[in-house]
């Protein structure tokens, strides 16, 4: 029922910034928690942040902790995360993800396709 379409992907240098955003279509946004996950090569999925329906409880994982902001604003359908002082290990396919019953413990019931994020050394 809900798509999840993630852009702002790209190739950036370390120590550079990137904001990706995620639009959402298709059900009541506000109704969601929503999260970021990402991918990396022959890795698993892990979870980068969450943020709840309010936009009151943010969430993140220790690796991108200070780094990386997860933000939404619900008049557009649209979640971001900004990532700055970005690493090489954080290149990654990065998710969209909305939950409706935790941003605590996002498990993930609709996704996006992803966006490539690319840091270089």
């Amino acid at each position: 029922q809900v798509q999840l379409v993630e852009s702002g992907g790209g190739l950036v240098q370390a120590g550079g910034s990137l904001r990706l955003s995620c639009a959402a279509s298709g059900g009541t946004f506000s109704s969601y928690n929503m999260g970021w996950f990402r991918q990396a090569p022959g890795k698993e999925r892990e979870f980068v942040a969450a943020i709840s329906w309010s936009g009151g409880r943010t969430y993140y994982a220790d690796s991108v902790k200070g780094r990386f902001t997860i933000s939404r604003n619900n008049a557009k359908n649209t979640v971001y995360l900004q990532m700055n002082s970005l690493k090489p290990e954080d290149t990654a396919v990065y998710y969209c993800a909305a939950d409706l019953r935790s941003a605590r413990a996002m498990t993930g019931d609709y996704w996006g396709q992803g966006t490539q994020v690319t840091v270089s050394s």
